[in-house]
């Protein structure tokens, strides 16, 4: 069988798969999961073009490695064939671990457990599949390779993974301002002392990056109806995991059942394999269905809020800067009640507050390098010339409270 597949990307063009091995691990069922889960989760209620998946994206920051590392090697960076594949295996396996709707569920169904380390689990499970074909791809994911460049890459401030969602989700929004210039910031690619670096003419391609990355997560990611909707949909799951433990019938999928019955750790998952060969049968389709069969529950906060998530009937929302004060919280409450015949432990259930936060360069956490034409690695922030870096590393914070419409009608 030719296994050397090409794959016709509507942001790239043709996208090649180089490796038999690469190939296997798109054909597995983990990676064809990924068809069934929405790169933005409940982006498409504001962006209606934005219905990508993570599959989509997957394949997408593989293409980009594959582009970074003859990039590297054009400059006469020394990467072996075995590095390579790895390396392209790493990113495409990144995602692997995303449950349902993306981030938006990470919380909602799981205690504490990140989708990096579940990504980890399953790609471990891959390579057993492999006899230890990813034993590199594994090293290069968690940062343990002894050549550092090649996990940044994979993570970092300015990686292929970011370089890609920035890419697509700008496309299939149609926020044409939120494009990073991939190609240009991949051209300027080079390694010092096996760390990733930018060549110092690429300044200000940076700093277009680092802006259209905080226009994305205002003007997208962070929208206010998107997050009016992602703050229902977590509050809906939230609601039926309560119902189920406390002992009332919540219909479900079997595998959504069994994470909604009980509390589920890291270390459950680490412990039990099956819990794992559960979470890999999720996908936004059992959310979906789940949600239609509560829109008809007896129980009325349930039932509401899967109603009008279904009909796209969005809670108010407001932002501000503070905090809101907890009064007003209790009045919004007490409207609730009131409209909506509820005792107040249960109009709460109908009032969402809580803050989100983002800088497009978070410079304390690692820092986007640049080699200067003296033969200098400097951050980027004291490379510029531009104010604007620095102020991108500065964090804004913003506060929001959502409630029914129906109580200021």
């Amino acid at each position: 069988m030719n296994k050397k597949k090409i794959f016709n990307d509507p942001v790239y063009g043709f996208v090649t798969i180089p490796t038999e091995l690469l190939f296997d691990l798109i054909e597995h069922p983990y990676f064809q999961r990924l068809r069934r889960i929405q790169q933005l989760g409940l982006t498409g209620f504001v962006y209606p073009g934005a219905l990508h998946t993570r599959f989509h994206h997957a394949l997408g920051a593989m293409h980009l490695m594959s582009m970074a590392l003859r990039t590297l090697k054009d400059k006469h960076v020394k990467i072996s064939a075995a590095e390579g594949q790895a390396a392209l295996a790493a990113i495409l396996l990144h995602d692997v671990g995303h449950g349902p709707l993306s981030h938006a569920l990470e919380t909602a169904i799981f205690h504490e457990v990140p989708h990096e380390r579940l990504s980890l689990q399953l790609m471990q499970r891959l390579n057993r599949e492999h006899h230890g074909a990813l034993d590199l791809a594994i090293e290069i994911f968690q940062g343990s390779y002894h050549r550092p460049f090649f996990h940044q890459l994979v993570s970092s401030q300015l990686d292929m993974d970011r370089l890609d969602y920035l890419n697509r989700d700008s496309f299939y929004t149609g926020v044409q301002e939120g494009r990073p210039g991939a190609d240009r910031l991949i051209k300027m690619l080079t390694v010092v002392n096996e760390r990733l670096v930018l060549e110092e003419k690429a300044i200000y391609s940076i700093e277009n990056f680092l802006v259209s990355r905080r226009l994305m997560y205002w003007q997208v990611y962070l929208h206010k109806a998107v997050t009016s909707a992602e703050q229902m949909i977590i509050r809906i799951v939230q609601r039926a995991r309560d119902l189920t433990r406390a002992g009332h019938r919540v219909p479900a999928s079997p595998d959504l059942h069994f994470f909604l019955s009980k509390p589920v750790s890291i270390t459950d998952f680490e412990q039990d394999e099956s819990i794992l060969q559960r979470f890999v049968q999720l996908d936004d389709y059992d959310i979906w269905g789940a949600v239609k069969m509560w829109a008809g529950h007896p129980d009325k906060v349930l039932s509401y809020m899967s109603r009008s998530i279904l009909d796209r009937h969005l809670f108010k929302i407001t932002l501000q800067s503070e905090p809101f004060d907890e009064d007003l919280k209790l009045g919004v409450t007490e409207l609730i009640s009131e409209k909506f015949s509820l005792p107040m432990d249960e109009a709460k259930l109908l009032m969402l507050s809580g803050r989100i936060s983002n800088n497009a360069y978070d410079s304390h956490d690692e820092t986007i390098d640049v080699l200067t034409k003296s033969g200098h690695v400097v951050n980027v922030a004291e490379a510029s010339d531009l104010p604007n870096i620095r102020a991108l590393s500065k964090r804004v914070e913003k506060y929001y409270i959502c409630y029914p419409k129906e109580i200021i009608q």
